[in-house]
């Protein structure tokens, strides 16, 4: 037996599929024709001349038609009835709160301006002192792990919120105009050796381009993946989850190099979808040749170098792959990407400038694979800029090295020399104050079938070096080299390069010496991208014996500066809406110096 209501359904609304009845569409159906012989609990289709029994479930109340059977009548769940948002002019849903576009919903390219001075945005932060909960536990000591009732509480806060809350009034309004944080240009006046700090990027009369000099800008800019971006979310928690999405992110990364306008462009963790889809298309738009290397294992990151068209010619591209199957120290998949320009005009036929761009591995307690790294690409350097007469054409080294100021593989670029006898692996980058692990850097830290010598660079390369030579120069060298294999059975933790570079930055401010930064996220606040380059002998930073290495030199003209911990938690660290990667470009304005 059927339960009443279920009974009482049937009789009600069983109807023949010949009644004229079914053609009233527009009617509620309130008594249908009974068939004779058939039960009011009878199936839904019938077998006798192909009759159906509509039957509708009992949740519906009274049946109204469906709309496709004629004029639609809306059921009575749904009350008076409106016309969805895409009908008509948009209602925000009410989780949405107070609906404001995000700021690259209205981007267009005329939009940019020439002011290198970008802005970091002032958001409304609930912890003291405009500093994050994350930050501020970090400070306090306290793990930095959330309640379950505190983490749900944020996380729906989080999606809750739109990516800039307008003021509730005009004071709140002040105030986040008074947060903008600028970065300013800091020229350098070299007979004075002073530095000038210019509010925009203007062009300082004390070093304008004089005819018959090339003047040119490198930047330096970890882009920060997605996908590491999602690998790593534990870094981000200080963030408000819209600004970590990549399209939100990408026109903010794009307007600032537009914005900048560098005419070299050195990228770290690009990914490869991004770059073959969006990024290298735009910056073709803009006038840019991208060179492309894409990291050997899973990750699909890697390093781009973009020059522009009008001020430069490709002579060489040259990838660099530090991973070796048959070499155990090697089993990590980072690159780095070594190019040799020609300048288009204001220099001679012969005149080149080498740009190597690199991002070394991330873990503190593996130094060893970190010089490694480093040696071979400076022996590729060494390889692409060495030139007839055995000097080197100037050189920029850009990117992430993963590595603090002052640390030993710091001080291994700028003064090319390193003695690691007794140096724990762990104190290699310095990005540990306290290294987990003792272990101590083995002698040699890489094997010889890696082909690279204690002097980083080729030693089939050396050889053919030599050969070409006169006789002179080649028994002058051999003179020499045999110094350097006595000095290397003496000192066999010897490591050295041929380059006396010197760094863009000094790391820290000169007025107060608070250390300069150039990534900030929930666990850290570092410098560790760089600008090295071959200063040419006039310039205020050159290194003791340059001119003998290089053909010419480079000439620092003027740099984007930098800022400081505090400064970045003001604006809620990195990414945050202006500023989308979790580390600061880097700019430089050189001369090149020809001899």
């Amino acid at each position: 037996m059927l339960a009443r209501h279920m009974q009482r359904l049937g009789r009600d609304w069983v109807a023949h599929w010949d009644s004229p009845q079914k053609f009233c569409w527009n009617s509620r159906i309130s008594n249908s024709i009974r068939w004779a012989d058939h039960y009011s609990w009878a199936p839904y289709l019938s077998t006798a001349d192909f009759t159906v029994n509509w039957r509708p479930p009992h949740f519906f109340g009274p049946w109204r038609p469906p709309h496709f059977f004629g004029p639609w009548t809306p059921p009575h769940f749904f009350g008076p009835w409106r016309p969805p948002h895409f009908f008509g002019p948009w209602r925000p849903p009410h989780f949405f709160g107070p609906w404001r576009p995000p700021q690259y919903w209205n981007w267009q390219p005329d939009n940019f301006t020439h002011n290198s001075s970008f802005h970091l945005s002032n958001p409304n932060m609930k912890s003291e002192g405009d500093e994050p909960s994350s930050k501020r536990r970090r400070h306090s000591g306290q793990n930095d792990v959330c309640s379950p009732n505190e983490e749900i509480s944020s996380s729906n806060q989080n999606e809750a919120a739109c990516l800039s809350t307008p003021p509730k009034n005009e004071k709140e309004n002040t105030a986040n105009t008074r947060g903008l944080i600028k970065r300013h240009w800091e020229y350098f006046c070299h007979h004075s050796k002073t530095m000038k700090i210019l509010e925009d990027k203007q062009i300082d009369q004390n070093n304008t381009e004089d005819k018959g000099k090339f003047d040119f800008t490198v930047m330096s800019y970890n882009i920060l993946s997605q996908n590491l971006l999602e690998d790593n979310s534990h870094l981000y928690k200080h963030c408000r989850q819209p600004v970590l999405m990549w399209g939100y992110r990408f026109p903010n990364i794009l307007r600032e190099i537009k914005q900048l306008d560098a005419d070299v462009l050195c990228l770290q963790e690009v990914q490869e979808d991004h770059f073959g889809m969006e990024i290298k298309p735009s910056l073709e738009y803009l006038g840019y040749h991208c060179e492309y290397k894409m990291r050997t294992g899973r990750k699909p990151d890697g390093c781009a170098i973009c020059f522009k068209i009008s001020k430069f010619n490709l002579i060489s591209s040259n990838p660099v792959e530090f991973f070796r199957h048959d070499i155990p120290l090697l089993d990590r998949d980072n690159v780095g990407l070594v190019l040799l320009l020609q300048p288009r005009f204001h220099c001679k036929a012969t005149a080149a400038v080498c740009i190597a761009n690199t991002h070394l591995l991330y873990n503190p307690r593996r130094g060893d694979i970190k010089l490694t790294q480093l040696a071979m690409l400076l022996a590729e350097i060494a390889s692409v800029a060495h030139q007839k007469d055995g000097r080197f054409c100037p050189i920029i080294i850009s990117g992430d090295f993963n590595s603090v100021p002052g640390s030993p593989l710091y001080s291994f670029i700028k003064e090319g020399k390193l003695n690691y006898e007794g140096l724990p692996i762990g104190k290699v980058s310095g990005q540990e104050q306290f290294p987990r692990g003792q272990r101590i850097l083995t002698i040699p830290i890489w094997p010889s079938t890696l082909g690279i010598s204690q002097s980083c660079v080729y030693e089939v390369q050396q050889q053919r070096q030599e050969e070409n030579t006169g006789a002179e120069k080649k028994e002058a060298k051999l003179e020499h080299t045999e110094e350097i294999i006595i000095a290397a059975e003496k000192f066999p933790s010897k490591l050295q390069h041929h380059f006396r570079l010197s760094s863009v930055y000094s790391h820290y401010l000169s007025e107060s010496g608070i250390p300069e930064v150039t990534t900030c996220h929930s666990r850290s606040a570092v410098t560790v991208d760089y600008i090295f380059y071959s200063a040419a002998k006039d310039d205020s930073a050159a290194q003791p014996g340059a001119e003998d290495t290089f053909d010419g030199g480079l000439k620092l003209l003027g740099r984007l500066s930098l800022l400081t911990e505090q400064d970045l938690w003001t604006v809620n660290g990195l990414p945050n809406e202006h500023n989308s990667s979790d580390h600061l470009s880097l700019l430089a304005q050189f001369r090149l110096i020809e001899e």
